[in-house]
């Protein structure tokens, strides 16, 4: 028996090896209540897609530590791997995986000792019991009443809150009332990808964005303190181009791609408008503006052009 038992871990670790050498991609997830019928489902669901990995935590600890050396980014991983946890490894879209293993989920009927992963509310109603089960409920504290030999709740019900532990009593009138409140699947807690961890709740879209935001800061710092980066350089470029286009509107100079704007411009019609006040002050506006414009173009990266 010891020797099946050796023979099966070294399997596990060599599996757990290669999944890990093979995929940079991986959601951990609990597989609390998730029977093996169930299990066989997602694992099919989620062929081509990505590959499930079920294993005591200090094997696959063992596995995480012996390839640290190859590959240093996994040991975000061991803080993770405190439980008898799931491993799905994927090599493309992680949101697919979750798509999938969102969908795959069964009913399961509230059991006594268990808390409660959601909020459970019994409906008014009928109930289909009999009338010699009102005693039962009035222990329950609910209001019933008695309607064509049958008992009725007369209000909705919230019976278990979210993260309660369900007791016998409510376990077994909702075994009664043949209510399944509880479904059951993989739960994602942990997604990794490429060395960085983050929450399974975030999407690629959030990613992208928070992506873009950090970059559009870091141009913003280079800008100010005129040091240039990779993310600030187009921003100078462009505003270089500025400086130079506003040097030709004002003197002789000129060069090819100027050329083209002050031959649009010259061809665009001048609004005339009546002397009245308010034309005016509109125009005043618009000369306020335009300055503006050009005080902001010369002194931007708080440095000139001819510096």
């Amino acid at each position: 028996m010891s020797g099946e038992g050796s023979k099966r871990k070294v399997v596990f670790m060599e599996k757990c090896t290669k999944y890990f050498k093979t995929y940079d991609k991986l959601i951990l997830a609990n597989a609390d209540f998730v029977g093996s019928s169930q299990m066989a489902k997602i694992r099919k669901a989620i062929r081509g897609k990505g590959v499930i990995l079920m294993g005591k935590k200090t094997m696959i600890r063992k596995c995480v530590r012996d390839l640290l050396e190859t590959k240093p980014e996994l040991e975000v991983l061991l803080p993770q791997l405190k439980a008898n946890t799931c491993l799905i490894f994927a090599k493309d879209s992680l949101s697919e995986v979750k798509s999938v293993i969102k969908t795959q989920r069964v009913g399961a009927p509230a059991k006594a000792g268990v808390f409660a992963p959601n909020d459970v509310v019994v409906p008014a109603g009928g109930t289909g019991l009999e009338p010699t089960q009102t005693s039962f409920l009035q222990e329950l504290k609910i209001a019933t009443k008695i309607n064509r030999g049958q008992i009725d709740i007369v209000n909705d019900v919230h019976l278990i809150k979210a993260g309660q532990k369900v007791g016998a009593s409510e376990a077994t009138l909702l075994q009664k009332l043949n209510i399944k409140p509880f479904t059951y699947g993989l739960e994602p807690k942990l997604v990794y990808d490429q060395g960085a961890v983050y929450s399974p709740s975030i999407t690629e879209e959030d990613l992208l964005e928070k992506f873009k935001a950090g970059i559009a800061n870091i141009a913003a710092i280079s800008l100010e303190i005129g040091y240039p980066t990779v993310a600030s350089i187009p921003h100078s470029i462009v505003n270089a181009f500025k400086n130079l286009l506003a040097v030709t509107f004002e003197t002789e100079y000129t060069f090819d791609a100027a050329t083209k704007f002050k031959a649009a411009a010259a061809a665009t019609p001048v609004a005339t408008v009546a002397a009245t006040p308010v034309a005016a002050t509109t125009a005043k506006k618009v000369e306020a503006k335009v300055e503006e414009k050009k005080e902001e173009s010369d002194e931007d990266m708080g440095m000139s052009l001819f510096d």
